[in-house]
């Protein structure tokens, strides 16, 4: 692999972080755009790490260039500001497989934890290239049967919920979101799916109903997203610790619907690990129907391939079909004439 970075002490964390791992190797370190293209010439790396804001060109132009006239596995590293925010979805609608956050205030461990596993995963993705997205429509004619959708998603997410939730009508069943993501990179998703789908998009505040034509995403940072059943079923934050590695965790929010499992339907798409699967075979053992995005649309066949593994999900679906396959579930039955 190759790093990208203007940073020596970035640099320094990021060869720290992997060097005790044997499954990867650190072929060449870039101070900017102009360096990683010889060094991509000569080194034929499988996966690199690339910082947004370098000099002479960012990170943005440069991953634009890279997908466009050699296509390749890109984990982009950006600050969690709001201008960061915006580029690493900007980065990832160009095609990066994943953007994590640059370490802030000592918390190296938090911000790279990870990241020899994520740089595993992300050698071996699918890449989603720009100008190749899927498109969805809206439904319509959609009438309500009362069940409730819990989505979870990690690598490669961004671009899977933007294409489902392209085909969810504005009177979509209630739909609750946990996405793997950094707390400031979840605000700038939010907002960026709010002007884009036909549903009310907002980040999950405690207490708030759940109602039909909403869809509530996770807001990260200290809490899980659960959902608090009731006549009134409404969002719950919950503060504690990571789960399987993961805060927000898509087991959390699974097992927080094991009550009303018969009123559910949950799905799990692209990511890496199995978080969300224990979470998802409890609910269907419940009488939830649940659905698992399928290996050939997925960046990362990891989390749906979990669930399928045991059972948890009922079959896979193609990413462009899931809009559809969860709208069925949701959908009332049709009147005899």
């Amino acid at each position: 692999m190759l790093i990208v970075d203007d940073s020596p002490t970035i640099r320094g964390l990021i060869r720290a972080v992997l060097a005790p791992d044997p499954r990867l190797e650190v072929v060449g370190e870039a101070t900017n755009p102009y360096e990683a293209r010889e060094l991509i010439k000569a080194l034929h790396p499988d996966v690199l790490t690339l910082d947004v804001e370098m000099p002479r060109m960012n990170g943005l132009a440069f991953l634009e260039k890279l997908m466009r006239l050699r296509p390749m596995p890109v984990v982009m590293i950006s600050s969690q500001t709001q201008n960061g925010s915006r580029a690493a979805l900007e980065a990832l609608a160009l095609g990066a497989v994943e953007c994590i956050g640059k370490p802030v205030s000592g918390g190296f461990t938090a911000a790279f934890g990870s990241l020899a596993d994520l740089l595993v995963a992300a050698a071996g993705a699918r890449l989603r290239l720009p100008g190749r997205r899927l498109r969805v429509a809206p439904a319509t004619g959609f009438d309500w049967n009362g069940r409730i959708v819990l989505i979870g998603s990690s690598t490669g997410g961004v671009d899977a919920l933007e294409t489902l939730l392209a085909g969810f009508p504005e009177n979509c069943p209630p739909t609750l979101i946990t996405q793997h993501m950094p707390e400031g990179f979840l605000v700038s998703f939010a907002k960026r799916l709010a002007g884009r789908i036909a549903p009310r998009m907002v980040l999950a505040r405690e207490g708030e109903p759940l109602v039909q034509g909403m869809v509530a995403m996770a807001p990260g940072g200290e809490t899980h997203l659960e959902l608090a059943p009731g006549l009134a079923p409404r969002c719950r934050l919950r503060r504690g610790e990571k789960v399987g590695g993961y805060r927000p965790s898509v087991d959390v929010l699974f097992r927080s619907a094991e009550p009303v499992a018969e009123r559910t339907v949950a799905v799990l798409l692209t990511g890496m690990g199995r978080d969300g699967a224990a979470g998802m075979l409890a609910l269907r053992q419940g009488g939830a129907r649940c659905l698992a995005q399928d290996e050939e649309t997925s960046v990362v066949f990891g989390m749906p391939r979990a669930a399928l593994e045991i059972g948890a999900a009922e079959r896979p679906v193609a990413l462009p079909e899931m809009s559809a396959a969860i709208l069925d579930l949701c959908r009332a039955a049709a009147r005899p004439v």
